[in-house]
């Protein structure tokens, strides 16, 4: 059981990625002499990109920009970003699900969104009838195809991965304050996925997270 449910924590984590939009690469490692080779968008100076902040700087405490080449140094990068997107909207998705907000009306037949309100998050994930899965499994395929096929390639050099739906314009927006959005997203992603991972965490094993213990949604 805790590894089907883990399974189907981590396909509720994806999910919620339509459901709200409906609705770490490590980049950073704590070394003196980081690779000259890698130079992602022009950056061979790994305390220079984004999400290299204070109080925290250049953290990879596994050293995984140290493995590989450039193109698996920029496919980390952009497993990062996708990661910490879907956590921070993961986090948001089960927290609004915790205080039992709900859409109004039915979710199929026999299943109203009410009644799903009542449930933590991932029983109610349970209670989603399998056609109801695969349509959001399906639609999340479909986005990270896109978002995997269109020009060229970010481990070739192309841009890292967009949000495909609503599709934002950042083009007008001056270069410093862009570096500053980036960086707060990749932060607000990290401590998001170590949310989830903490719910998660407090659903299947009792007690591992005490702050969250005795919490009816975990």
């Amino acid at each position: 059981r805790p590894c089907r449910t883990y399974i189907n924590a981590n396909i509720k984590m994806k999910s919620v990625l339509f459901l709200a939009l409906a609705g770490s690469a490590a980049a950073f490692a704590p070394v003196t002499t980081p690779k000259a080779s890698f130079a992602l968008n022009g950056e061979t100076d790994l305390t220079g990109m984004p999400g290299a902040t204070a109080p925290v700087g250049p953290f990879d405490p596994l050293n995984l920009a140290d493995w590989g080449s450039d193109e698996t140094f920029a496919w980390f990068r952009a497993a990062e970003l996708k990661h910490s997107r879907v956590a921070m909207l993961a986090t948001t998705g089960y927290l609004v699900q915790a205080t039992g907000a709900h859409f109004p009306g039915q979710l199929s037949s026999d299943v109203s969104f009410e009644s799903l309100s009542t449930m933590n998050p991932f029983d109610a994930w349970e209670a989603v009838p399998l056609a109801g899965k695969a349509q959001i499994i399906g639609i999340i395929f479909c986005a990270e195809l896109y978002t995997e096929s269109k020009g060229v390639h970010y481990t070739k050099g192309g841009p890292l991965p967009e949000i495909v739906f609503p599709k934002f314009d950042f083009s007008n927006i001056d270069s410093a304050i862009l570096e500053k959005k980036r960086c707060r997203e990749l932060n607000n992603g990290r401590l998001a996925m170590i949310a989830i991972m903490s719910f998660i965490a407090a659903n299947n094993i009792e007690g591992s997270v005490p702050a969250l213990s005795g919490n009816p949604a975990f």
